[in-house]
C-alpha cells in the first residue's frame, strides 16, 4: 500500500493492512506453527514472545484488523465464541451481578444459568426492549456487567445499545454487546457507549463455515482487559495457528459478504412478508419491525443476514417447511456463504424462550430469486 495513513473498512479488509511475508515477500503472511520463541544469550525474548498460547504471529494480523473495525483499543482472539463470551465473565470476581436479555444465545444463557451459577455469579434476565426492567435489575455496587445481543438471536429484537450504556454508566457497570450479527460493518457498539465487543468468528467473520474462533474486542486497556488477558493465556483457550490463517483469509471479504447477504435478506422478507402462510416474518430491516426505529440508528449499510418465519400451523408445519427447503440446508450456525434453516425450538430444549411455529434462517450469498424460489415451494407444500 502506499503512505496513506488512513483507508476504507473495505481496503483495509482486502489488503489485510497492507501486511506480506516479508522472509519471501509473499502477499499474504505464511502460517507460524512453532510453539516455542528462542530467548537471546541474555536471557530476553527479541521479540517479545514466549509461547504460543496467546502469543502467536498469526493472532496480530486479524486482532489489529477486528480493533480497527469495532473502533477499539485492543482485541484478543479465541478458541470459539463461547470461549470469548465465558472470559468475560470469568474475569469477573464470585458474587458479581450480570443482567442479561432473556433472548439471547441459547449457548451462553444456559451456561450463565449452570457453570456460571456455580462459580458464584448471579445473573438476572430481562426482557429483550424493557428499558425499565434493565434499571430495576441492576443492583448498586453489586452489578459490574451488562451483558447485551443485537439483533437478539433467533427472534431479532433491537435493543438500543446507548440507552443501555446510560444504564451501565449510571451503575458502575461494563457493557458488553455480543455483535456477531451485525458485525462491524454494520453496527459499531463501541461507537454508541459500549465497553466491550464479543463475537462468534466461527459466523460472519470468518465467514466458510470452517473455522470454529472467538473474538473481543475492547474500548480501553484497562484493568478488566488486563483480568481478561490472563483468563485466556491460563486458559490456552485460543486458536492454532492455521486455524487464525483461515479466519484472516475469510476477513478478507467480510465486507461483500455482509452486503450481499443483507441485501438478500432483505428481499427474502420482503417477499414473504405477507405469504398467507407465514404468521409473521422477524427481520429488522422492515418497516413493520417494531424496533425499526432504533435500528435505523444503530446500523449503516443494511440489517444484515439473519431473519426468522413464524409458520402458520405451529410446529409440526414448521418443521415441515424446513424438510421441504433444497437449497437452505438444516444445519446450526449462521453467517456463511450457503443458507441454512433450523427449528430453533427444537434445538434449544424446553426452557427456551423460543416460539415453536419459529424457522430461523441465515441469508448466504446464493441468488436471491433462487432462496425466494425455494421457501415459497416449501411454504405451499
Amino acid at each position: 500500500m502506499s503512505k496513506k495513513k488512513t483507508y476504507s473498512v473495505d481496503t483495509n479488509l482486502a489488503g489485510g493492512l497492507g501486511w506480506m511475508d516479508e522472509s519471501f515477500k509473499g502477499v499474504i503472511p505464511g502460517i507460524y506453527p512453532s510453539t516455542t520463541y528462542e530467548r537471546d544469550a541474555d536471557g530476553s525474548y527479541p521479540n517479545g514472545r514466549v509461547y504460543t498460547r496467546d502469543q502467536n504471529p498469526n493472532y496480530d494480523q486479524p486482532e489489529q484488523i477486528l480493533a480497527g473495525l469495532e473502533k477499539g483499543d485492543d482485541a484478543y482472539l479465541f478458541a470459539s465464541g463461547m470461549a470469548a463470551a465465558i472470559s468475560v465473565f470469568q474475569a469477573l470476581k464470585p458474587g458479581d451481578h450480570i443482567v442479561a436479555p432473556k433472548v439471547m444465545y441459547w449457548a451462553l444463557r444456559n451456561w450463565l444459568l449452570t457453570l456460571g451459577a456455580d462459580g458464584g455469579l448471579e445473573t438476572s434476565f430481562v426482557e429483550n426492549g424493557d428499558l425499565d426492567a434493565l434499571e430495576k435489575a441492576v443492583i448498586p455496587g453489586k452489578t459490574k456487567m451488562l451483558w447485551m445481543e443485537t439483533p437478539a438471536n433467533p427472534t431479532w429484537v433491537v435493543d438500543d445499545i446507548q440507552a443501555w450504556s446510560v444504564v451501565a454508566e449510571k451503575s458502575g457497570a461494563l457493557l458488553a454487546v455480543d455483535n456477531t450479527v451485525a458485525t462491524p460493518i454494520l453496527t459499531r457498539p463501541i461507537e454508541h457507549g459500549a465497553d466491550l465487543v464479543m463475537h462468534s468468528a466461527t459466523k460472519y467473520l470468518n465467514g466458510h463455515s470452517d473455522v470454529l474462533a472467538g473474538a473481543l474486542v475492547t474500548k480501553s486497556k484497562d484493568d478488566f482487559w488486563e483480568r481478561i488477558g490472563r483468563v485466556r493465556n491460563a486458559g490456552g483457550a485460543v486458536l492454532g495457528p492455521f486455524e487464525a490463517w483461515l479466519l484472516m483469509r475469510g476477513m478478507r471479504t467480510l465486507s461483500l459478504r455482509v452486503a450481499r447477504a443483507s441485501t438478500s435478506a432483505m428481499a427474502v422478507a420482503k417477499a414473504l412478508e405477507n405469504h398467507p402462510n407465514i404468521e409473521a416474518v422477524l427481520y429488522p430491516g422492515l418497516a413493520s419491525h417494531p424496533d425499526f426505529e432504533i435500528t435505523s440508528r444503530q446500523m449503516s449499510g443494511g440489517f444484515g443476514g439473519m431473519l426468522s418465519i413464524r409458520v402458520k400451523g405451529g410446529e409440526q408445519e414448521a418443521m415441515d417447511v424446513a424438510a421441504r427447503l433444497v437449497l437452505f440446508k438444516r444445519a446450526t450456525s449462521l453467517g456463511g456463504v450457503e443458507s441454512l434453516v433450523e427449528h430453533r425450538a427444537s434445538i434449544e430444549g424446553p426452557d427456551t424462550p423460543c416460539p415453536v411455529d419459529l424457522l430461523r434462517l441465515s441469508v448466504g450469498i446464493e441468488d436471491a430469486i433462487d432462496l425466494i424460489d425455494d421457501l415459497k415451494a416449501a411454504l405451499e407444500g
